[in-house]
């Protein structure tokens, strides 16, 4: 990939990433953007200079430790007191990431409720399920803080009925823990008050939908022509049309399949549980000799607070699942129908006229599996193009896993052991991910983008009550998944096969 276009894209990413954190910090995005993009420049500066060689060791570590140092401390600098986040989370979503801090109870002026609610907002909470003992009034927001006497499940879903009874839809009710490890309920004003009948169908939008994928399925056919390597039909516009519908037709429709069910699958867990969300979208590309996929993927966007952990699970994991499921027998079938050639003396990770399997451990098993005698250390594989797609598919699928913020696999590891304890693991796993780039370079990308995004992300109203055992295991699975396919073949594992 061309350094300058690597540079580009890198600076396109981190700018979305900067302009999330603009609900939390008020530091200039443009100042974050120049510091989270300044060891890139270095090393890329470094690299066109010195005849695309790889930067030295310390030239990469020691402007990546200063420059993300200097972002985070510049966001502390920043952030934004709680009260003012709370609300500006709660006119985007709904659902406030609310925090315990030392703000005013009794801000004159803005207590959501007066004093006869206030009684009512009392008898809410029956002693016997949450014995409430304080209530602390911050803009658009109550906290009642307690001490919890049932099952979270119990108490959640018994004081929400209450408060429902008592105010309408006036209120999200929230329910989290707090610094000290005690649950507390939140009552946040609702944004989508007396709009949820209409909601689902406000944000429905088919036609964009389905152009976006028309689109998509154009650019993908015609990404073939560079991927496979007859880009130079491109020049006749008709021989290269043709080239792209009949070549380029299988690896395009693997491709969207993959992407496309991997956000349908997102779509109808979050529908499921009644949560407010797009149809998926994809995002077409025109194929360039520096990013030639055709695509930059497909999302779908929540427009809700996710109501518990369970349903925070069940949307963040139901899209890497069903896109591997969709993924693993076109990636078997592929590689029976890809042809073996000589692995060049330098193999690249996206060469795929000769691709080396080594660089995933899934992926090596899966074609040794396949191919058998056939692929030896000295082999490499010219890829059939469902093949293509379904490689990309699961380097996709593996980023998605990630467990930080909100990718998937954040989500999923916030479901599984709460938002604060999820935050930890995801700073573990950015810091696992930048020691094994200094072994998988192309990883590198990879670990900067997650340096650059906040670790925890937005708590469910149910934030409390945990996951079935069930859940549990599959949870596990996504992670083991995630493991199997960033980590290289062990020497001693490719010995034994003879690769």
């Amino acid at each position: 990939m061309n350094p300058l276009f690597l540079l580009f894209l890198l600076g396109l990413t981190t700018y979305f990433i900067v302009r999330g954190v603009s609900n939390v910090s008020r530091t200039p995005a443009w100042l974050l953007w120049l510091v989270a993009m300044m060891p890139a420049s270095i090393w890329i500066g470094w690299t066109l200079a010195n005849d695309k060689k790889t930067p030295p060791f310390y030239l990469i570590f020691i402007p990546l430790v200063v420059c993300l140092t200097l972002y985070f401390f510049l966001i502390q600098w920043g952030r934004i007191p709680t009260s003012e986040a709370s609300s500006s989370a709660n006119r985007d979503l709904g659902a406030p990431p609310l925090e315990e801090g030392n703000l005013p109870k009794d801000p004159s002026g803005l207590r959501p409720i007066d004093q006869s609610e206030e009684r009512h907002l009392q008898a809410c909470f029956p002693w016997s399920i949450y014995y409430l003992q304080d209530l602390e009034y911050r803009p658009q927001a109550v906290i009642c803080r307690g001490h919890l006497k049932s099952q979270p499940e119990v108490a959640y879903q018994t004081i929400r009925g209450n408060v429902e009874e008592k105010f309408g839809d006036r209120f999200l009710v929230v329910f989290q823990e707090g610094a000290n490890g005690k649950p507390f309920f939140a009552l946040v004003t609702n944004p989508h008050a007396k709009s949820t009948q209409t909601g689902q169908n406000a944000i429905h939008r088919p036609v964009i939908a389905v152009s976006l994928l028309a689109a998509t399925f154009v650019t993908t056919c015609l990404a073939w022509l560079q991927i496979g390597g007859n880009s130079s039909a491109s020049g006749n516009l008709e021989q290269g049309f043709l080239i792209a519908i009949t070549q380029g037709v299988p690896y395009a429709i693997a491709l969207l399949s993959i992407l496309g069910l991997h956000e349908l699958a997102h779509y109808l867990a979050a529908r499921r549980h009644q949560i407010r969300t797009t149809l998926p979208y994809f995002i077409p590309v025109l194929p360039l000799p520096w990013f030639p996929f055709g695509t930059f993927g497909a999302f779908i966007q929540i427009r809700s607070p996710i109501p518990n952990r369970r349903a925070l699970f069940d949307v963040g994991i139901s899209g890497p699942l069903v896109g591997f499921a969709v993924t693993l027998p076109l990636l078997l079938w592929g590689l029976v129908h890809s042809t073996l050639v000589a692995l060049p003396s330098t193999p690249e990770l996206l060469n795929f006229q000769a691709f080396d399997p080594r660089f995933s451990l899934l992926v090596t098993i899966l074609s040794k599996m396949v191919l058998g005698g056939t692929l030896t250390a000295n082999t490499a594989l010219k890829m059939h193009p469902v093949a293509v797609a379904s490689s990309l598919g699961l380097i996709v699928a593996a980023f998605n896993l990630m467990p930080v913020g909100q990718l998937d696999g954040g989500r999923i590891v916030h479901a599984m052991l709460g938002q604060r304890m999820g935050a930890i693991v995801g700073q573990i796993a950015r810091l696992f991910l930048l020691i094994l780039s200094y072994w998988q370079r192309y990883l590198l990308l990879w670990a900067i983008i997650l340096f650059l995004m906040p670790a925890m992300d937005e708590p469910a109203l149910n934030d409390v009550t945990e996951l079935d055992n069930r859940r549990d295991f599959w949870g596990i699975v996504s992670l083991v998944l995630l493991l199997l396919i960033i980590l290289p073949a062990p020497k001693f594992l490719t010995a034994l096969l003879n690769m």
